[in-house]
């Protein structure tokens, strides 16, 4: 029961960051918006923006599976790098977060069984963006 608690509080406290990060993109301060990313990756999900992105996908499938995150948090952690992806730019650091992206949802289903309609959504969209 606490360690429920705990989580629900974590996932609480994730999702404010969230919400601050796309607040500020909404008031156009990209780079505080930014700022507050790379801070809430290696914060809150240990690993730097740079690793996120040089990390090959077995890398980064290891590096998940080290982590061990609860689901909860690993589907946070997928809105949060869903946050950030910038479809509308064909940029490779795009690229690299969308295949990221798929490997978290691969995860969630396969090693969690959570399949939900918003990730299924954007995955559909991450694959027509891919």
């Amino acid at each position: 029961m606490l360690r429920r608690d705990l989580m629900t509080a974590e996932i609480q406290k994730l999702a404010q960051v969230l919400a601050r990060i796309m607040g500020l993109k909404l008031e156009g301060k990209l780079q505080a918006a930014e700022d507050l990313f790379k801070e809430s990756l290696l914060k809150e999900f240990e690993i730097t923006e740079e690793e996120l992105l040089t990390y090959t996908q077995e890398e980064f499938n290891t590096f998940l599976l080290s982590k061990e995150f609860p689901a909860e948090k690993l589907d946070m952690f997928s809105q949060f790098l869903y946050a950030d992806l910038a479809p509308s730019q064909q940029t490779g650091r795009n690229k690299l977060i969308a295949e990221k992206l798929q490997l978290i949802y691969k995860m969630l289903e396969k090693q969690y069984h959570i399949i939900s309609m918003t990730n299924m959504d954007r995955q559909k969209k991450i694959q027509q963006y891919l």
